[in-house]
């Protein structure tokens, strides 16, 4: 009997090949390749220190608002303490490469796989707290980690920080503003690629089906606690990558960046750039990063013009107000966050010039 033809409708893949592609469109692979020639040709080659720093923190924050997003966006599990995951990173990581003398890659892991533990840990309240409880679950433990940085003076130096070597890779020095630019971009990169996959696995599609239902997916006999366990223990190690890379770039680590304010960033940054989207995540962080320096731009120059000094004074806290107002528009104006304003930009370059 002949096969039976159908026309192909609708966004779906005929194939595991189709499946797997990252870039879907020709659209999408020309910004791809033009993005990695910006990003690797042009930028660090023109682009001051002061832009270089910003754009090197920007990603290696990005690396772990994509691990927050595998938990909060993908399995919607909110945690209010990725900044404190972030500093458990730094500190693994600064502690293996002075006190152990692991290399620089090598430290990078272990304080991501160090991370991952305690990520399990505090990811034990949700086999059976979820919502409102379960983020006052894990900002207790933003809190309880904040306190052990500070006070187990004899592993974390305390308030005296820790300083860090230079990062080397097989005997050459990576320590440089432009090496390390690569370097940060090059693990955004790989664990950008790493998550893209790992949604497109059982364990991402498990995910998933627990952030839109948990009783059905469990019904269908997904394990939710462990699945759950697994999010928090995927997230913490890009929590506790990002952290070692923000430390070896850094030089030097003490306890006050990784406070509840870190995590809040974290937060907005998923929010405002999407949830439940990868390409989201490097855009909040963008735009948050780029919202800072704005913000501590404008300070600086009121405070050099020597008018307003009490408006310079106030632009501290403005920066939490700041925060909150831009989460509170996009969840008006566009709920799905910055990657949804890209796909109808891309969408509309597409169709150009055609309505439909």
């Amino acid at each position: 009997m002949r096969a039976l033809k159908f026309r192909r409708c609708g966004n779906f893949h005929e194939s595991y090949r189709e499946e797997l592609n990252v870039f879907e469109t020709d659209f999408g692979r020309f910004w791809v390749v033009i993005g990695f020639f910006f990003v690797f040709l042009i930028l660090p080659f023109v682009a001051t220190p002061y832009v270089l720093y910003l754009v090197t923190n920007i990603a290696i924050y990005a690396i772990a608002v994509i691990g927050l997003n595998i938990l909060t966006g993908y399995t919607g599990q909110i945690s209010l303490g990725h900044g404190a995951f972030f500093g458990v990173g730094a500190y693994a990581a600064a502690i293996m490469a002075t006190r152990f003398h692991m290399p620089f890659l090598l430290s990078v892991f272990a304080g991501g796989l160090i991370t991952a533990t305690v990520g399990l840990v505090f990811g034990l309240p949700s086999s059976r707290l979820k919502g409102l409880y379960l983020a006052i679950a894990t900002l207790a433990g933003q809190f309880i980690i904040e306190y052990v940085l500070i006070h187990w003076e004899e592993v974390t130096m305390g308030t005296m920080g820790i300083n860090l070597p230079r990062p080397t890779i097989f005997g050459v020095d990576v320590g440089g503003d432009v090496k390390f630019y690569f370097i940060a971009f090059i693990f955004l990169f790989f664990f950008l690629w790493m998550a893209v996959n790992l949604m497109r696995t059982r364990y991402g599609r498990a995910f998933i089906a627990i952030r839109d239902n948990d009783r059905a997916a469990e019904g269908m006999g997904i394990p939710i606690f462990p699945y759950k366990l697994l999010s928090f223990a995927v997230s913490s190690f890009y929590a506790g990558v990002a952290g070692a890379l923000w430390a070896f770039f850094t030089m030097t680590i003490t306890t006050e960046p990784f406070n509840l304010g870190l995590s809040v960033e974290f937060i907005a940054m998923v929010i405002i750039g999407g949830m439940g989207n990868m390409s989201g995540a490097i855009f909040g962080t963008v735009f948050i990063s780029l919202l800072n320096e704005g913000l501590r731009l404008m300070a600086d120059i009121l405070i050099n013009a020597r008018i307003f000094d009490q408006a310079a004074l106030t632009m501290a806290p403005l920066k939490e107000f700041a925060f909150g107002l831009a989460i509170v528009l996009f969840i008006l104006i566009e709920p799905r966050g910055l990657a949804e304003v890209w796909r109808i930009v891309r969408s509309n370059f597409r169709l150009w010039p055609f309505s439909y």
